[in-house]
């Protein structure tokens, strides 16, 4: 079925559609990654966008419920070189096309996916829409055009959580505190939060009560945690609603760990802004230097937005640089039991070299406060 794409800056392109007919309008970024594409389509930080990845081949590795980082497929539409319709792994249970149209995600093929990467790397990310049921291109650029974009907007409030659970068993259930044992307890915020992130926090011996991002600072710590972590997000950090000020009442009362839009929004709270990179950073290949150590880590990563250095306060370290752009990817502060990295330690999907971050947030809540 043909579709066409249309982006802010007048390009359009011609491609097909392999879930049926559909109409998508959002922010389209590129995904480097050669793998973990059914990751990709299950991080909820990619609410609000069009996800196209580099790699040509997209589909041969099927699906299948073990790799799922959320409970749905939040991207709005999936763009791909070339569609392979016959998986081969031994783990798959399921096709990619009936997974694109159990969740409503339009999938199209086709396009020149090199050249629309060079597009977006020289204009930055822009606003698009693919679609089956307009192919009229000058309708097309206009309709992305009018689209109202990310920039300021509550995007979290599309992918937190409803009501809080526990992490049991490697699933959610149900619940309103911790459950009962050893280990530490662990307030989770979900601004968007991957799996993975609470199955290696389990792994560590934490007892997990995810929240919704609306949750005070008052009932956080009335729960009694030992420490508070700060979930991946999709979106702009500054439109989030509260969480922020909410941030900031936690600082010196518990050890917070954030990740992604967890630290960025940590950053905010510190007292510092936020940017909007040119076409961000999303794929499993970033290089990232730790300043103590000069040792450098392949890394996971996937943000539109980061934080600006030189608006942190002096009572904030610098601790990762990413080492493409010179970009904040990590920070602590000098007093407080506190730190953060923009990009995933969690690694689904992507390298496993920053797990050992998980690691010092442990040792941070074994440390008096």
């Amino acid at each position: 079925m043909k579709a066409l794409i249309g982006l802010e800056d007048g390009t359009v392109m011609t491609a097909r559609s392999f879930t049926g007919p559909g109409e998508a309008v959002g922010e389209i970024v590129f995904n480097t990654s050669m793998s973990g594409y059914q990751e990709v389509l299950s991080d909820p930080s990619y609410t609000g966008q069009l996800v196209m990845m580099t790699y040509p081949l997209i589909g041969n590795t099927g699906v299948n419920p073990e790799d799922m980082e959320s409970l749905a497929a939040h991207p709005r539409a999936f763009l791909v070189r070339e569609y392979q319709d016959r998986p081969s792994n031994h783990r798959t249970t399921g096709t990619l096309v009936d997974f694109l149209k159990q969740y409503g995600v339009l999938g199209v093929e086709g396009l020149d996916t090199r050249m629309l990467t060079r597009r977006i790397r020289m204009v930055g990310a822009m606003k698009a829409l693919v679609t089956t049921k307009d192919l009229d291109p000058a309708s097309v650029v206009r309709r992305a055009r009018e689209w109202e974009g990310l920039v300021g907007r509550d995007m979290v409030a599309q992918a937190t959580c409803a009501a809080r659970y526990r992490w049991e068993n490697n699933r959610p259930a149900p619940a309103d505190s911790f459950a009962e044992g050893s280990g530490f307890k662990v307030v989770a915020f979900d601004f968007g939060i991957k799996h993975n992130q609470l199955r290696l926090l389990a792994r560590k011996g934490c007892r997990l009560l995810v929240v919704p991002a609306s949750t005070s600072a008052e009932e956080v710590l009335a729960l009694g945690p030992d420490g508070v972590f700060l979930s991946n997000g999709p979106g702009d950090p500054s439109g989030v609603r509260g969480v922020v000020d909410t941030i900031r009442k936690l600082l010196g009362r518990v050890p917070i760990f954030g990740i992604c839009l967890g630290h960025q929004l940590l950053g905010l709270a510190y007292g510092g802004s936020a940017y909007k990179l040119k076409f961000g950073h999303r794929g499993g290949n970033q290089p990232v230097k730790e300043l103590s150590t000069d040792k450098v880590e392949i890394t996971a990563q996937n943000h539109g937005f980061c934080i600006d250095p030189a608006s942190l306060p002096k009572s904030v370290e610098v601790t990762h640089i990413n080492l493409n752009d010179g970009s904040l990817e990590g920070m602590r502060h000098r007093e407080w039991p506190a730190f953060s990295v923009q990009y995933h330690p969690e690694y689904a999907s992507g390298p496993h070299d920053a797990e050992y971050l998980f690691d010092r947030f442990m040792q941070l809540m074994r440390q008096p406060n």
